[in-house]
């Protein structure tokens, strides 16, 4: 007579079979987790955080787009004309948001009001990115103000009297204004984690709090301000306008650059830099500065030009005459949206 089944199985003769139920029932042993349930769950997750993060990405410009100043830069019939598209960019020394250790600390002093040292014109169009230098002390006609220094119609009349000096002098049409004071462009510099520039001689100015060595380097926003504002070389203002073309286009070249996208501990805190203190026209918006970012880029590459607007001799003084027929050559080619020839070129 066969044993009964004991706690380790069925004894010995006794087939497995003989086990089944009787009712007819169909049983199955242990099966293997069901792969796609797994991965359609996975998939659905992933599909969740993107949304999350896109939601969080929308509502961020949302708020760097809202909390940008606006000002009525651009004349209502413009003076100027042509195709592509025209960027007005202006270096502010304005102090506001700085307290008294960050203007002692940065060099810039405690002058009231704002005047611009930094005027630049970016044409953006089918023949490429042009970047333009326009000297500060250029002697040009200021709309009811007679001729004087292009730097004295924006402490005339602020960002509309410079736009529309600027359209008169080049005959463009201005379709966007971006102006940076000091505090926004430290705080980019820094929020990058630095800019490197290449020197070729030491540089010490203390009126600009500057003194760094030969070499290439990492400047820091405080270091970069005083390399883009001083004047202590021999070339003076025609030195300083060329660091300055050269320093704007490496950092944005780095700020748009995937190490400093795909970070958001950098991208953060630039853009909070940037938005905090940048001014721009009242219909512009937060993807009209990105669109500046990206020509400025493009004005640095290869296909890029960057120059200054040609001088002719001096008008008295410091005053800069501008070449008129290279000077015509130069914004009757962007006029066209062409590329301009290189002996229209400055200075």
């Amino acid at each position: 007579m066969p044993r009964p089944a004991g706690p380790a199985g069925p004894g010995p003769g006794v087939h497995p079979a003989s086990l089944a139920p009787r009712d007819g029932r169909i049983t199955k042993g242990p099966t293997m987790p069901d792969w796609r349930r797994m991965r359609g769950g996975m998939r659905g997750r992933w599909k969740a955080v993107l949304v999350v993060l896109l939601v969080a990405f929308v509502g961020f410009g949302v708020y760097l787009d809202q909390n940008m100043t606006r000002v009525e830069a651009l004349p209502a019939e413009s003076a100027g004309a042509g195709s592509g598209t025209n960027y007005l960019i202006v270096g502010s020394d304005s102090r506001e948001g700085l307290s008294a250790e960050d203007e002692e600390r940065l060099a810039t002093g405690d002058a009231a009001g704002q005047r611009t040292d930094t005027i630049m014109l970016l044409h953006s169009g089918r023949s490429g990115d042009v970047l333009i230098s326009l000297p500060r002390d250029s002697y040009v006609p200021i709309p009811g103000r007679g001729s004087n220094k292009i730097n004295a119609a924006f402490a005339f009349g602020g960002a509309p009297l410079l736009v529309q000096t600027v359209e008169q002098a080049t005959g463009l049409k201005i379709d966007h204004y971006v102006e940076v004071g000091f505090g926004g462009f430290v705080g980019a510099v820094d929020a990058v984690g630095g800019v490197e520039m290449c020197v070729d001689e030491a540089m010490n100015d203390p009126l600009a709090g500057l003194d760094i060595e030969a070499g290439c380097q990492d400047m820091d926003g405080q270091t970069a301000l005083g390399y883009v504002r001083t004047r202590a070389t021999p070339g003076s203002d025609f030195d300083r306008v060329q660091r300055q073309r050269e320093f704007l286009s490496a950092l944005l070249s780095q700020a748009t650059s995937p190490l400093t996208l795909l970070n958001p501990f950098r991208t953060i805190p630039l853009a909070s830099a940037i938005t905090d203190t940048i001014t721009v026209d009242d219909s512009d918006r937060l993807w009209n500065v990105a669109g500046l970012a990206w020509a400025m880029r493009g004005a640095s590459g290869s296909n890029g030009v960057q120059t200054t607007v040609p001088i002719g001799g001096s008008a008295g003084g410091s005053n800069l005459r501008w070449d008129r027929e290279r000077a015509s050559a130069l914004f009757g080619a962007l006029q066209n949206d062409q590329r301009p020839p290189e002996s229209s070129f400055g200075p």
